[in-house]
């Protein structure tokens, strides 16, 4: 019997008729994983992704004449590539665990001397060699970062950085330019658990911003969130993931009486929600003035606009019950 990927989904409306320009990483090539990914969730796009030459110059300017010729929508890059793909100013991009200095992460990496490339490429080279002068070649390269950065290019990138990531950590760098800076569960390396729980949410905030869509607008009271013993309640990151996939969520907090509680409600969002939640968290006191259309909570009773969705109600004791509402209204 064919075993499906419990993990990939595909997003037919997502980037549909648009291009996507995938930078790929250090000995790799357009054949990696990551752009098989990408083309088999975003079914309707067409993607792009060239073999990088080995000399960076000659990389940077493929990549400029690429985004000349095709007018990409949306720009990935990952590691080398994030590198890369931060200096092609003018359009949006997610840098994923970028490596902004390059020539120092090749030394302190053993990349030096002779390599093999780890996908097939079209050239058909399958080794090359990284010698000192190739490495200076690279630090020169990482001089120009940030050289194009404004205001409007800060609303234009997001980084996205693994928390187990051994190999790269230019989160404090990318931060000191970029305010769009998220620690995602993952290593540098990205699977398709975190391809899909991080880099996909925010691909679906950029193109819901390129095409001015507005989905209807979801909070969640943190108490329905978890147990007694903070621990996510059952089934509920699995409805969230698909009401985010559908819906504008936000998750509403009492407003902090002290920072210790602010830190635990962040922490708690990023360990069992993580990148969706980010910039997605609200504190208040009147839940009764949010402006949305459905309010997730634990309240016997409601003023508020939102219609109301008692959980712990006999309508609604579980997050299995939520999820049966949510699909059948079917994104409405």
């Amino acid at each position: 019997m064919e075993q499906t990927n419990p993990y990939i989904k595909q997003f037919p409306e997502l980037f549909k008729g648009k291009k996507i320009l995938y930078v790929h990483g250090f000995a790799s090539s357009g054949q990696s994983g990551t752009v098989t990914r990408i083309r088999e969730v975003f079914p309707n796009a067409t993607v792009i992704a060239p073999d990088l030459p080995i000399h960076p110059q000659e990389a940077m300017d493929l990549l400029r004449q690429t985004c000349d010729a095709e007018k990409p929508d949306l720009v990935v890059g990952t590691s080398m590539g994030g590198m890369y793909a931060e200096m092609l100013y003018g359009f949006d991009r997610i840098l994923v665990n970028p490596a902004l200095r390059m020539g120092d992460t090749m030394k302190d990496h053993g990349m030096m001397g002779a390599q093999h490339f780890q996908n097939p490429r079209q050239d058909g080279v399958q080794d090359f060699i990284v010698t000192k002068a190739l490495v200076k070649e690279y630090k020169e390269m990482t001089e120009q970062c940030f050289s194009g950065v404004n205001p409007e290019e800060r609303g234009r990138v997001w980084g996205l950085f693994g928390d187990e990531d051994t190999t790269v950590d230019t989160y404090d760098l990318f931060r000191s330019q970029y305010a769009t800076a998220i620690r995602f569960h993952g290593e540098h390396r990205m699977n398709d658990k975190s391809f899909m729980h991080s880099v996909v949410p925010v691909m679906r905030w950029i193109d819901d911003r390129q095409e001015h869509r507005q989905r209807p607008i979801v909070y969640i009271g943190m108490e329905t969130l978890s147990d007694i013993y903070e621990a996510p309640m059952s089934s509920v990151q699995k409805t969230v993931r698909w009401l985010i996939e559908h819906y504008q969520v936000f998750f509403v907090a009492a407003a902090p009486v002290d920072t210790v509680y602010y830190a635990d409600v962040n922490q708690w969002l990023y360990e069992y929600i993580n990148v969706p939640a980010w910039n997605h968290t609200v504190f208040m006191l009147r839940r009764d003035l949010l402006y949305g259309d459905y309010f997730i909570g634990d309240e016997d009773s409601w003023s508020g606009m939102a219609t109301h969705i008692e959980f712990g109600s006999d309508t609604f004791k579980t997050w299995d019950d939520i999820a049966e509402y949510f699909e059948r209204l079917g994104g409405q």
